[in-house]
């Protein structure tokens, strides 16, 4: 399937792989926690006005909810025979903190694919 020639399942590759949406040939960050401001090959923007990285936070935000609620889901099926429910809470709150930071990257760069996806990624205009 594609969407005005994007396909879908490869531009969620190329996301997930934190690779450029569009083209595929570079990574979407620079350094640890810092997104680059275009893609070096293509030229599509990755940062655009202000506002625009809250998809990313709220992709990162359901999927650390998602992910807390699997923890206690596996937790309370493993120990339903009998007692542990001490070290829940604690287990609970490592992984609503750890996951966020671990998952930061992909939160982006599935959020510039899904953009990518629904309107096309502008490119770098050359004088700027």
């Amino acid at each position: 399937m594609s969407k005005d020639g994007r396909p879908i399942f490869g531009t969620l590759a190329r996301g997930a792989r934190l690779c450029c949406p569009v083209c595929g040939r570079a990574t979407v960050f620079q350094s640890p926690f810092r997104v680059r401001h275009h893609c070096p090959s293509c030229g599509a923007l990755f940062q655009r006005e202000e506002g625009f990285f809250v998809g990313a936070i709220m992709i990162n935000v359901v999927t650390t909810e998602a992910a807390v609620m699997a923890t206690a889901g596996l937790w309370l099926l493993s120990s339903a025979s009998g007692g542990g429910d001490s070290l829940l809470l604690p287990l609970l709150f490592a992984v609503a903190l750890l996951f966020p930071v671990a998952f930061y990257h992909h939160a982006w760069s599935l959020w510039l694919a899904a953009d990518h996806l629904v309107e096309g990624l502008p490119r770098r205009r050359p004088d700027a």
